[in-house]
């Protein structure tokens, strides 16, 4: 059997403004059919035969978006394991692996990241299956992209000698870095080097022993972590303090570069890692000016261009080669050839502590998601959606009071001693200080305006009595 275990703790900082630290892009739709690349990673590698239901591995702050999106698929036995930070790809794989002895007799993985897109994915799956067989002899299997261009943001493999007994698959005879221009030219002029991809198929047990080898403190670590973990609701919450011990390390460079095990079954099936808004563009498909579009765009005299609408109109004319994307709260524009530099402005907006390297204006909770529609000194108004069923905590505030107005649904409010049920058009006052819960009794979402006033409007503000989902006060 093989056990998906898709690595979905990235933060995607170079497709800022729309991949935020709380929002990143896994969990964002790139194309026209909603699905994001997490999902789409999902149903990908579900039709591979023999597979078990995935594993997914997060960082805790994502985990009610990744269920949600799991639950939309009608994926609920896949498991989800939080990462309390991210330690780079080695750890989470040793606990993946853990994971899947813990379960079953030693299954083969095929360790996936979820923010990749695949094309043409029968080519892929027929690629899974040729790594099965020497994956289950005890090979560590990674998968090399045929590369058609020069790229220089990707590592790169050389390919061996062909591995005797199965077809399609080679020795590696090594890893290289990231290359400059030149020399990547030379590697495509070879033919003898691939695009490494970052993704793996081995036996469990198999990648154990092989980062023991390599990389201890890693393998003690993630051993420890996964020794205490505790179930909560349906997440998986790894030992915190023994998982942060753990070196940051990716595969490569703690087994991969190492291990003579080492196998690469090249493949080209349209695969990208969407890793820049560039690479959106040279992946995406294009109007007859070259451009990328999507959402509320009208584009005149526009070539060579990638323009995101995702709020309102976005009009363009007479730009050339240029990314443009915009946000509720944040518009970005850049050359294309500059792309790869977002990083440095989501750094600087980090040192300069502003909210839009960290979450959008419509931030998302277990329950549903809340926007700021407005906000001065004293007062906040924020649009409330509620999904149907779903209740927020049971709560008061100490330095704001909330007045709330339904604008759509039902409400069930909690309010002291009192249970109200409010419908369109209707409206309560929460007094500071007051306990209080708010759900949706119904089958539709709520929507409600919330404003509040008081000397202190931060999230922080919160003192939380019960709770659904299993979050602390505040």
């Amino acid at each position: 059997m093989i056990l998906p275990v898709i690595l979905a703790g990235g933060s995607g900082t170079r497709l800022w403004p729309l991949s935020r630290k709380l929002y990143p892009k896994q969990l964002i739709s790139f194309s026209d059919d909603g699905r994001s690349l997490l999902q789409k990673t999902i149903l990908r590698v579900g039709k591979v035969e023999d597979t078990l239901a995935p594993v997914v591995i997060c960082n805790e702050e994502h985990r009610f978006m990744v269920a949600e999106q799991l639950r939309e698929l009608g994926m609920e036995e896949a498991r989800v394991i939080l990462e309390p930070a991210g330690r780079n790809t080695a750890p989470a794989v040793a606990v993946g692996a853990l994971f899947g002895q813990d379960e079953w007799d030693d299954p083969i993985l095929l360790v996936l990241p979820a923010d990749h897109r695949i094309s043409q994915e029968d080519t892929f799956r027929n690629a899974i299956g040729l790594g099965a067989g020497p994956a289950a002899s005890g090979r560590l299997v990674t998968f090399g992209i045929v590369p058609d261009n020069p790229h220089t943001g990707f590592g790169y493999i050389k390919k061996g000698m062909p591995l005797e007994g199965f077809p399609g698959s080679f020795e590696v005879d090594e890893f290289r870095e990231k290359p400059d221009r030149d020399t990547a030219m030379k590697y495509i002029e070879d033919g003898g080097y691939l695009w490494n991809s970052g993704i793996f198929m081995f036996r469990g047990g198999r990648f154990i022993s092989e980062l023991r080898r390599y990389a201890p403190g890693v393998m003690d670590a993630a051993a420890a972590a996964y020794a205490g973990r505790r179930t909560d609701l349906d997440f998986v919450r790894l030992g915190r303090d023994d998982f942060l011990s753990s070196p940051g390390i990716s595969i490569d460079y703690a087994v991969m570069e190492h291990t003579a095990s080492a196998a690469v079954i090249p493949v080209s099936c349209g695969w990208s890692d969407l890793g820049s808004w560039s690479t959106l563009w040279e992946t995406g498909k294009k109007d007859d000016n070259g451009n990328v579009l999507k959402g509320d765009v009208i584009s005149k005299d526009t070539k060579g261009s990638i323009v995101f609408s995702t709020n309102r109109l976005v009009a363009t004319s007479g730009i050339r080669d240029l990314v443009l994307v915009e946000t509720a709260d944040a518009v970005l524009v850049a050359s294309r050839k500059n792309a790869q530099d977002v990083k440095e402005i989501v750094a600087h907006l980090k040192g300069a502590g502003r909210d839009e390297a960290i979450l959008h204006r419509r931030v998302y909770r277990p329950w549903g998601s809340y926007e700021c529609i407005d906000s001065a000194e004293r007062f906040q108004v924020k649009r409330i959606t509620v999904k149907p069923g779903a209740s927020l905590s049971l709560q008061m505030h100490y330095h704001r009071a909330e007045h709330w107005i339904v604008v759509k649904g039902t409400a069930r409010i909690q309010r002291g001693d009192e249970t109200l049920i409010l419908t369109e058009n209707q409206s309560t006052y929460i007094p500071l200080g007051e306990v209080h819960r708010l759900e949706n009794p119904g089958v539709i979402p709520l929507e409600l305006i919330e404003v509040q006033s008081g000397s202190y409007l931060g999230e922080d503000d919160i003192v939380r009595f019960e709770d659904n989902y299993g979050r602390d006060a505040g």
